[in-house]
């Protein structure tokens, strides 16, 4: 799965990775423990261009008769897409990137869990493949709300858990968000688990496990446990 994540990169590296024409004005950056019911930055195609916002992590679909279900649905597995109601539709019209730089899983070393952070080997960002949704609550608010697509291990990750986002490679990313793009089969093939050869995993301090800790700390390499 994946249910913590950071993002420390400025507004320019957002703007020039995902070629975002108006920048938002509000960016609460750095983020180091960015947890489940939080609003995350997501990038969605509006038709004519690439658009950077706000949504709550936790997808709520649009049918659903209340917001208590987003809590349940912080990922959608991408073998399992298709077939689930509150996903199959999502993927052919409302596709988002959540980006990030990195993201935690715990591993389990005799008794204890140990909280891994996972990155790419240089540290740059990445974009994890989502979907997103709109739901009306009955005072007339809306909200947008989205869920990240988790896939199989891979060889780097499969030491640690036995799923991790869907993370797409930099060719794909302009693929996966254009809303013209309707080849369900070819959107399904790009949630695969990325190269572990271009990844790394290192421990971190236990202290991500209190989603209140959000400081430098938390992404902070600990000594190997022996």
């Amino acid at each position: 799965m994946c249910g913590r994540f950071t993002i420390v990169v400025t507004m320019e590296e957002l703007v020039r990775r995902y070629l975002i024409e108006q920048p938002m004005a509000r960016y609460a950056a750095p983020r180091y423990n960015v947890a489940p019911t939080q609003e995350v930055w997501a990038v969605i195609h509006d038709g004519r261009k690439n658009r950077l916002g706000e949504l709550r992590w936790g997808l709520v679909p649009s049918w659903a008769k209340d917001d208590r279900i987003g809590s349940r649905m912080i990922n959608a597995r991408a073998e399992t897409l298709l077939e689930r109601a509150s996903f199959k539709t999502l993927v052919g019209r409302k596709r988002a990137i959540i980006p990030a730089d990195g993201f935690y899983e715990w591993r389990k070393e005799g008794g204890r869990k140990q909280p891994m952070r996972i990155t790419m080997k240089d540290g740059s960002l990445f974009s994890m493949a989502g979907l997103y949704d709109t739901w009306q609550a009955s005072d007339g608010r809306r909200i947008g709300t989205c869920t990240i697509i988790t896939t199989a291990p891979n060889g780097l990750m499969a030491d640690i858990h036995d799923r991790m986002p869907a993370i797409l490679k930099p060719e794909d990313e302009a693929l996966w968000l254009d809303r013209g793009n309707s080849d369900i089969q070819a959107l399904m093939a790009m949630l695969r688990p990325y190269p572990a050869e271009r990844m790394r995993a290192y421990p971190v301090s236990s202290a991500v496990g209190n989603v209140k800790n959000d400081t430098e700390a938390c992404i902070a390499e600990q000594p190997a446990p022996l």
